[in-house]
């Protein structure tokens, strides 16, 4: 067999950097994208691609004739969705079709990407491990269910001797997150003086080269059956954004907007939303999950893996000097240049609630 390794979701933010890393120590690379796929994260690489879908088996087992490895990064993320089994599709029926073609290839080896949105809850001041208890009916909206789904798939392939490490990311930040994330907008909407406020809540960020690479760790290392929480540093939003000041020049948001305003902006964005036939840009699953502190200890991953553990800051600053230098701060924006300006954005509380809402969604991550 060929030493070929098989990487779906390889567009996506998470996914081009373990294609990346895969690349950078020469492993032989195929990729499964649609066929519709946007490709530009990829330009340039030298990989194989194999176009298919996760709803379509056939497209599955071409993908991974000849695979001794796979990762399984590739899911359907949107906290709103028009029609809700779509999530369900994509991201449990076809992580078992998957999952299936692979063990009738032979894959040898599979990382699967799940997220910490899967596991149990956590509070400010007691972190969720891989061991916090979790049931079904803990899972905020739709794609939380999903996802809760399709990891139970895999655990239950994993307890049959199927060769399967799990791997749960928390909200990664860095460079490269072009379309961008909820947490990628977040930073965009900071640096175009769009999010004067934020709420309370906190989450674990972590450098998106280290949730790749502990991607790559886990397929040497993990074991079998095993999850590991791929994160760094729990911290409030009001920390992020602090951060977020300090690395781009720019000032910290004052205003704290309460959850119950953020969620009206929510509903009626929704709403609207709904009657021009869109999705919604303020979900009110992402003001829900926003409700909880989804805080994480990637202590195992740490110790078994050696999960890098790259600061914050430099994730952070990385993202900024990214977006900055591809087009996604305005000209003449107050993020434009460092200048430190003072005082707070204006605008009506609604537009306020808004900005900051948007951004809940990774914290479910």
């Amino acid at each position: 067999m060929v030493d070929l390794t098989l990487v779906t979701g390889a567009t996506g933010f998470v996914g081009c950097h373990v294609v990346r890393a895969l690349v950078a120590r020469g492993e032989q690379v195929r990729v499964l994208v649609r066929s519709t796929s946007w490709l530009d994260l990829l330009e340039g690489l030298p990989v194989e691609r194999a176009i298919g879908d996760l709803r379509d088996r056939a497209s599955l087992d071409r993908a991974v004739a000849g695979c001794r490895r796979l990762y399984h990064v590739a899911a359907d993320y949107r906290l709103s969705a028009p029609n809700p089994q779509e999530l369900y599709d994509a991201n449990v029926q076809g992580t078992a079709h998957l999952l299936d073609a692979a063990t009738q290839a032979g894959v040898e080896r599979i990382v699967y990407t799940s997220t910490v949105g899967a596991l149990g809850k956590s509070r400010p001041d007691a972190p969720a491990t891989e061991e916090t208890p979790v049931v079904l009916d803990d899972m905020i909206g739709h794609y939380k269910r999903s996802k809760f789904l399709a990891e139970q798939e895999v655990v239950r392939r994993a307890r049959a001797r199927a060769p399967i490490v799990i791997v749960n990311p928390s909200t990664p930040v860095g460079p490269m997150d072009a379309k961008p994330t909820p947490t990628g907008q977040m930073i965009v909407n900071f640096l175009n003086g769009r999010m004067p406020g934020y709420v309370d809540t906190g989450m674990n960020l972590v450098h998106i080269g280290d949730v790749a690479q502990g991607h790559l760790l886990a397929m040497e290392r993990g074991r079998v059956g095993e999850q590991y929480i791929l994160g760094n540093r729990n911290l409030a939003l009001r920390e992020i954004l602090a951060i977020l000041a300090e690395v781009s020049g720019l000032p910290m948001p004052s205003l704290r907007v309460p959850h119950a305003v953020a969620m009206g902006v929510a509903v009626a964005n929704t709403a609207w939303a709904r009657l021009r036939g869109r999705t919604p840009s303020i979900p009110v699953e992402g003001v829900r999950m926003s409700m909880r502190y989804m805080y994480f200890d990637p202590s195992k991953a740490v110790r078994e893996l050696g999960l890098p553990q790259t600061s914050v800051e430099q994730a952070l600053r990385e993202a900024v000097v990214w977006y900055r230098a591809n087009g996604y701060v305005r000209r003449g924006g107050r993020g434009a240049s460092a200048t430190v300006s003072s005082g707070v954005s204006g605008g009506a509380s609604g537009h306020r609630a808004g900005a900051v809402a948007h951004a809940c969604g990774d914290a479910a991550r």
